[in-house]
């Protein structure tokens, strides 16, 4: 289990500028950046300054009523991708096009207001396009996408509990667990997604970003497994295992029932969106937000109190585990 203490221990080698120095320059070199020496030692304080601006709003945001830890454990999360982006971006922030969020929602919200139905809108410019391009390589058709909250709540693996008990929704699979070779997926599967099994062999080798072998296709003529088990020959990393989620408290892979979430799309993309969204609505829908922390009478507060308790370990642990994966490469 990532607790809150283990997980901030893990960026203490970022608090010496020599480590950091040479953290980036061995980055810088592997992405083939001009001058990387130099760079390294322009990036190294600012880098560090980053992580320690983020890692003070999330210790506020442990003592700060909920009716703020929105806003604290989204400008704690900007600060801590600013580092990630230096590693991956020496330049940063070359414009001032990358400052802004780069996300949009309803400025006005309407009578009977629901947040799991509520949407944000991604933009072409902005944080959080910048965040998914040179990060993750994600550049397909963010700006004209909306997401629902409901959909993105559906994407992290910890809720899943809750989406069974207040929807009556199974949002996922657990299939695996962090150093499992082997991914055991219930064969129901094939129902959800209405597939073959071939076909569904097919689909997750376009879309999984690693190789593995199905061990347990049915042959013709013959029954149908319960299960389905791919072989994998190599280390998944929880920061990039999308469509497939990671559990940071559980250390389990889940994979997703609906088809709607088999797509490229890293969680700290989702919870950025989700973030953003309770931070406009914790300082501009003062009303709502206010009856919805005193009134208990809808689904959404157990979501948003679960989230954002979620979150504040979750963010910090896929940000060290993608800080790890640079140093690695």
């Amino acid at each position: 289990m990532s607790s809150w203490d283990s997980i901030w221990k893990s960026f203490t080698i970022y608090h010496s500028s020599i480590n950091v120095q040479r953290y980036l320059l061995h980055s810088y070199q592997n992405h083939s950046v001009d001058d990387s020496e130099k760079k390294s030692y322009e990036n190294c304080y600012p880098f560090i300054y980053y992580l320690d601006h983020g890692k003070s709003y999330y210790e506020l945001s442990k003592q700060a009523p909920m009716s703020i830890k929105p806003i604290l454990l989204f400008y704690g999360m900007v600060q801590l991708l600013k580092a990630c982006l230096l590693t991956v971006d020496p330049e940063y922030p070359e414009s001032s096009t990358v400052l802004a969020h780069g996300v949009t929602t309803r400025k006005r919200k309407k009578r009977n207001y629901d947040f799991l139905k509520d949407e944000v809108k991604a933009q072409k410019n902005g944080l959080f396009s910048h965040v998914a391009l040179k990060m993750f390589h994600v550049k397909h058709h963010l700006d004209a996408e909306k997401y629902t909250m409901d959909i993105l709540l559906g994407r992290i693996p910890e809720l899943n509990h809750l989406f069974q008990v207040s929807l009556d929704k199974q949002q996922n699979y657990k299939i695996a667990g962090l150093h499992d070779k082997t991914f055991t997926i219930p064969a129901c599967i094939l129902d959800n997604l209405h597939m073959t099994m071939d076909r569904f062999d097919s689909f997750l080798k376009d879309i999984l970003p690693f190789d593995y072998q199905m061990m347990n296709k049915a042959s013709a003529g013959s029954k149908q497994p319960d299960y389905i088990e791919l072989q994998i020959n190599c280390r998944v990393n929880p920061i990039d295992c999308s469509p497939l989620q990671f559990d940071c408290f559980e250390n389990t892979f889940h994979i997703p029932t609906n088809k709607e979430q088999f797509m490229v799309f890293p969680e700290i993309l989702t919870h950025y969106l989700l973030l953003y969204n309770l931070s406009m609505i914790s300082r501009y829908e003062t009303e709502w937000w206010s009856e919805l922390l005193h009134g208990f009478d809808s689904l959404d507060y157990p979501f948003i109190e679960q989230f954002l308790s979620v979150t504040a370990v979750k963010v910090p642990y896929l940000i060290n585990q993608y800080l790890e994966k640079q140093k690695l490469k």
